[in-house]
């Protein structure tokens, strides 16, 4: 285990890098603002495996993961499979923040405020 991280299998992290290769325009908008320790310090990761998960952008020390929803989230069945995720990355001390992709098209600063207010100081 990795800084608390469970293990992916290969199949987890294989997925998990050709998702890094085709980033949303939300996804990569907001990674452009929180890569590089720009957050206070804080490293986020992108699409990072959570097995048997894949986390769009994950601090992994503070095991808090920042997760984009488009439109398909809207449905019953990605309702009811966003709950189940929820509740396995919960049983794994994970905190979760949800946005809106509109959310980050709109006002992409706010969205930066809203993740920095859930960072401790460095």
């Amino acid at each position: 285990e990795t800084e608390g991280a469970l293990k992916a299998s290969p199949v987890t992290r294989g997925r998990a890098k050709t998702l890094r290769a085709e980033f949303t325009d939300a996804e990569r908008m907001l990674w452009s603002r929180i890569k590089g320790r720009k957050l206070m310090g804080w490293q986020f990761r992108a699409q990072h495996p959570v097995d048997p998960y894949i986390l769009d952008f994950a601090c992994v020390p503070l095991k808090l993961a920042i997760e984009l929803d488009g439109a398909t989230h809207s449905s019953v069945e990605e309702r009811a499979h966003d709950a189940r995720r929820l509740a396995f990355l919960e049983a794994h001390d994970w905190r979760v923040v949800r946005f809106w992709n509109d959310d980050v098209y709109r006002n992409l600063d706010g969205v930066v405020e809203s993740i920095m207010e859930r960072l401790p100081p460095k």
